[in-house]
Formats: C-alpha cells, sequence, structure tokens
C-alpha cells in the first residue's frame, strides 16, 4: 500500500492521464475503423499532442520516482516511454498506462479521491478544463468541418482549417481568417469561445493562487492551553512533594526505637 501510495501524483493529475490515455486508445480505433483523409489528420495532430503529454508524464514519474530503476523495468515504465513515442505501433502500450491510473485510485478509493479534488479546487478545475480544451480541439474541429464544408461560401473546407480555426478560437485570438457560415457552425463556435475564456480565466486564477496565497502558518495552540499545561505540571510537582514527605515519615518511624 506505501509503495503504490508513493507512486499516486496528485489525485486531478491521475484523473486526466487516465482519460487521456482513454482517448488516445479511442482514437486508435478510429484511425483503423474510419478511413477518412480529415480523420486521419486531426487525430494526427491529436495523437502528437498526447505524445508531447505522455513524453512529460514519464519524465515527471521517472524524476519523481523513489526508485528510477523500480519504476522503469517493474511498474512498466518502458512502455510509457514507448508510448509517448508518435509512432503508430507502440501507441496499444498505452494501456499500461490507463491500468496504472486505475489501480492506484482504486487503492486510494472512491471517498479519497472526492476529499482530494474538493480540497484542490483550483488544481482539479485546472485539469477539467484542460480536458476541455483537448475535447474540443479534437471534437470541434471535427464538427466544425462537417457543418462547414460543403456549405456555400464556406471558407473552412479542409481538417487544416478547422484544426486552425479551432485552435485560435480557444486562445482567444481570433485572427478573422477562418470563420463559420452557417447557423450550426456558429453554435458550434460559440461553444469553443466559452470554452476558451474558461481555460485561460481559470488558468489565471491558478497562477495567481500559487504565486500570491499566503503560506500557511503553524497552528497556534488554542486559547487556555499554556495555563492548563502549567496547572498539570504544578499538580504534578504538589503530589511528587506530598509522597516524599510521607516516605521522610515513613524512614522516620521504622528508624526510631520502639
Amino acid at each position: 500500500m506505501t509503495k503504490e501510495r508513493s507512486e499516486l501524483k496528485s489525485i486531478g493529475y491521475e484523473i486526466f492521464i487516465g482519460i487521456l490515455s482513454i482517448l488516445s486508445i479511442v482514437n486508435l480505433g478510429l484511425l483503423y475503423i474510419v478511413q477518412q483523409q480529415s480523420l486521419d489528420t486531426v487525430l494526427s495532430v491529436m495523437n502528437g499532442i498526447f505524445s508531447v503529454v505522455f513524453l512529460a508524464d514519464f519524465l515527471y514519474r521517472i524524476v519523481t520516482a523513489p526508485s528510477a530503476g523500480a519504476y522503469f523495468f517493474k511498474h512498466f515504465g518502458w512502455a510509457d516511454l514507448l508510448a509517448s513515442l508518435p509512432f503508430t505501433q507502440f501507441k496499444i502500450l498505452r494501456i499500461f498506462r490507463l491500468i496504472r491510473v486505475y489501480r492506484l485510485l482504486r487503492e486510494v478509493g472512491l471517498g479519497a479521491i472526492s476529499r482530494a479534488l474538493i480540497k484542490d479546487r483550483a488544481g482539479s478545475s485546472l485539469y477539467i478544463l484542460l480536458l476541455m480544451g483537448i475535447l474540443v480541439l479534437e471534437f470541434g474541429s471535427l464538427t466544425m468541418l462537417r457543418v462547414e464544408q460543403d456549405a456555400p461560401a464556406a471558407n473552412i473546407t479542409t481538417a487544416s482549417d478547422a484544426l486552425w480555426y479551432t485552435i485560435v478560437t480557444i486562445s482567444t485570438v481570433g485572427y478573422g481568417d477562418q470563420y463559420p457560415v452557417t447557423d450550426a457552425g456558429r453554435i458550434v463556435g460559440s461553444g469553443v469561445i466559452v470554452v476558451g475564456v474558461g481555460i485561460f480565466g481559470t488558468f489565471t486564477g491558478y497562477l495567481a493562487n500559487f504565486f500570491l496565497s499566503p503560506k500557511q502558518k503553524e497552528p497556534e495552540p488554542p486559547v487556555g492551553a499554556a495555563d492548563t499545561s502549567t496547572a498539570t505540571v504544578e499538580g504534578l510537582r504538589l503530589r511528587l512533594e506530598e509522597s516524599e514527605a510521607k516516605l521522610t515519615e515513613i524512614r522516620r518511624l521504622l528508624v526510631e526505637p520502639s
């Protein structure tokens, strides 16, 4: 139990990595099931993003592991490294990362997970919005391309156009070179804008909380605690003096002749 707890990073972080692992495995299945150029382009970009995130996760775990060798050889660190590489034949190894996250969270327990997420509300909110950003980048791009590419006078007609529009909109830059012309596309675009504003607003709040929040002070003893301790010590001293006086009296009686 102690060893597994030492492998566990923050609860929010483990859940974030677990969901990304699930999404990457789902994307792998979509690549083989759906043979479509636009889908392949979007999923290839997402795979590149996942590779960077998983490589950073591998480096984080091996640096913070109690034993780098034990993590790499006994706890499938080698699988994490190979799964981080942007090669199709290694992507299935990401299931090992998912299994580890499930095992660690199962050992912690649902109650402890809920308490940890509530306690670290700022970090949990950041992970949620980052996950939403990734989901919107993938499925927002696919949806935008679906509803826009065949519309008259559409300027979002390729997977590259859809990805560019979604990235620019999430980042709240909004160049205006790509824009939806259909009602459905504008609804999707509105959702992307809301998520982008939420991500950067939460990220700003998280940084402010991290750098500007005062350090926790040592808890002060409750009022009257010092007086109570002093009274207890004084009482013990008086009892000790009484006991010594009684022992002295007993010795005197034993020494005196009858």
